[in-house]
């Protein structure tokens, strides 16, 4: 073995902490983005925000005499957010994509909202109002703390006594039926249908409510004995069993339908996502242009009072190096901002430009389209392009987006094309509206429409597409 020393060529890529810092904001959303700002402010003295009218310094130079903030380029007529008036621009930047339809009518849609207070101080506020005994009160509210968040009692009595008592059988017995009695004056409270036991009580406690009517009695009758069959669509099986006709079980249905199947979800707080979108577009001269929503921009600025200081002592003290790599630190930051946004610009524009047939005309319009398109488009990395897409969003005027729906895979047409799968699940969704409820398309039939124009799709992908759309099969759509 002898000792020596060789020479090597190689390339390799250095990620340095600026690079890092980069690739890291790029891929946060922009509360994250907030989050991790906050936090460089709160660590470094060197980083403050940008109070508009007043002169901030930037990473131009030396860090000290360029005046530079993280906001979109003034210079760039593209990017000039403008009023309500234009073409296109009715937007609400508030609103987010994907709500849930509110005519939307399956029987478990019971909608949740915010309430001041919750189902248990709702209905102890009913009970200190009745005449009860204190006993039957206790009893009462014991119950209502056995409740779960849809207003359910999803323990049996004799459960829950053994929470009360023990191996005494003839005091158990009384408390079954002290138990019960509190029951009933628990399922007499507002909202109806609250303390069922399961989705047949709590309806037929609300038809209880209602004023005798042939009707309510028999959604009563279906409820009781049908309720399965009604699930299933099965009108002959309950015409048959119950004597009646398409008239009478369509009003007893839509009577039923009107319930609520989870009476306590109203009193459900609801876990609220805000949607800041990063970007807007609006139609300029019949073209979308993309410009950056401001308000979801940091305006950063390098501190005056410590650049002045740094500026006097440079070259001097240890605690003068300490400034000056904070000042770098916040210099790479504001940079690494204003890249992240002009990057998210970038990298929407080409994505707007690819679907602008969804902007004119809406989802069945949409492309199909890849990462690999728009990486070719701005020149970057596909890895960079799915960081930018994730958890961005875009405001037009048909909803707040996020710039990965509008990539999708493709399905072959018979004319050598591809269709969208985005634009196919729209003509599912609009072959299912206007299909008549008394012959619904079966799924089969839906592919042979799409094949009539020109879509070669199969028959599992159809219920694959309305699956995802959430539209039941065709056995649950029939109507009377």
């Amino acid at each position: 073995m002898r000792q020596g020393l060789q020479l090597r060529l190689s390339q390799h890529l250095a990620l340095t902490p600026q690079l890092q810092q980069s690739i890291r904001l790029l891929q946060l959303s922009t509360l994250e983005l907030n989050a991790e700002i906050d936090q460089a402010l709160q660590d470094n003295p060197l980083l403050e925000r940008d109070e508009p009218g007043e002169p901030a310094f930037g990473p131009g130079g030396d860090g000290l005499a360029t005046p530079q903030t993280v906001a979109p380029a003034e210079s760039d007529e593209r990017q000039e957010p403008r009023g309500g008036d234009d073409e296109g621009w009715g937007m609400d930047f508030s609103g987010s994509h994907g709500q849930r339809d509110p005519n939307d009518d399956d029987l478990d849609s019971g909608e949740s909202q915010s309430a001041s207070i919750s189902l248990r101080e709702h209905l102890g506020a009913q009970v200190a109002m009745t005449q009860l005994p204190n006993r039957e009160r206790a009893l009462v509210g014991f119950l209502i703390e056995a409740l779960n968040d849809d207003g359910y009692l999803t323990q049996p009595l004799d459960e829950l006594i053994d929470l009360l008592v023990t191996e005494d059988d003839e005091l158990r017995e009384a408390l079954l039926e002290e138990l019960a009695i509190a029951l009933c004056h628990l399922q007499n409270l507002d909202p109806p249908g609250i303390g069922a036991r399961n989705a047949q009580e709590c309806l037929s406690l609300q038809l209880d409510c209602l004023p005798p009517s042939p009707t309510r009695k028999l959604a009563l009758a279906i409820v009781d004995k049908h309720l399965d069959h009604l699930a299933v669509r099965d009108f002959a099986r309950i015409k048959k069993a119950l004597g009646c006709n398409d008239d009478e079980l369509r009003l007893a249905q839509t009577l039923i339908r009107s319930l609520n199947p989870r009476p306590g979800a109203q009193f459900a707080p609801i876990d609220t996502r805000y949607v800041i979108p990063d970007v807007a577009v609006k139609k300029q001269q019949g073209r979308w242009v993309v410009a950056l929503n401001r308000d979801a921009m940091p305006r950063l600025r390098i501190n005056r009072l410590y650049a002045d200081i740094l500026q006097r002592h440079r070259g001097g003290s240890g605690s003068s190096s300490g400034l000056a790599s904070q000042l770098q630190e916040a210099k790479w930051l504001i940079k690494n901002v204003q890249q992240r946004f002009d990057t998210i610009l970038r990298v929407s524009q080409a994505i707007v430009d690819r679907q602008r047939a969804f902007f004119d005309h809406g989802e069945v319009a949409m492309r199909p389209l890849t990462l690999r398109e728009i990486a070719e488009t701005v020149k970057l990395h596909e890895s960079t392009i799915s960081r930018v897409t994730t958890q961005k969003y875009l405001a037009s005027p048909r909803g707040i987006y996020e710039l990965k729906y509008f990539f999708g895979s493709h399905v072959t047409t018979d004319t050598g094309g591809a269709a969208s799968s985005t634009a196919i699940r729209a003509l599912i969704k609009q072959l299912v509206g206007a299909e008549d409820g008394k012959k619904p398309l079966s799924d089969a039939r839906l592919a042979e429409i799409l094949g009539e124009q020109g879509i070669v799709v199969a028959r599992r992908t159809v219920a694959k597409y309305r699956e995802l759309l959430g539209i039941p099969p065709v056995t649950l759509r029939k109507v009377l």
